[in-house]
């Protein structure tokens, strides 16, 4: 198996308590990024959570947060638009909007905590044409959850 393509990633810190990005173990293809504020979620409550840290990107890459599925599983805590997106141009702090799921609990994240994943990955640009008619495919025009078992009566 090949090791993965490794891309040179600027990083300015803007808080002393801010941690660079980093792997947990060499296969991830998340860095974990940590908080430099203690913050506290209510039940349904989201805010966004500051890293401390602005990133410079290569252009033709983007910056995606997910999740933390231990957060997720544990304590019901996720990111409202899963993935962020930081784009190549983007200067600014890298902040991450979490969210409690939890209906009961509120949860504390603290300054050093981890709190989502980096996946930094290559992208195209599509160059968009207005078209009268699409080809054809064997999915059509069917729908959200058409080919999980959602759709109508049927159909598979």
């Amino acid at each position: 198996m090949a090791a993965p393509t490794r891309v040179p990633v600027a990083v300015r810190r803007l808080h002393a308590d801010a941690v660079l990005p980093r792997y947990s173990t060499d296969g991830d293809a998340g860095a974990d990024l940590t908080a430099v504020a203690e913050v506290t979620l209510a039940p349904g409550e989201r805010a966004l959570v500051p890293t401390g840290l602005a990133l410079a990107l290569p252009p033709g890459t983007v910056g995606l947060v997910h999740p933390r599925s231990g957060l997720a599983a544990r304590h019901g805590v996720s990111i409202v638009n899963a993935p962020g997106t930081v784009d190549s141009g983007y200067r600014g702090e890298v902040l991450v909007n979490l969210v409690n799921l939890d209906p009961t609990e509120p949860f504390t994240v603290r300054v050093g905590d981890r709190i989502a994943q980096l996946v930094v990955q290559e992208y195209l640009h599509g160059d968009f044409s207005e078209a009268d008619s699409l080809p054809d495919s064997a999915r059509g025009e069917t729908g959200h959850g058409s080919t999980g078992g959602f759709g109508t009566a049927g159909h598979r």
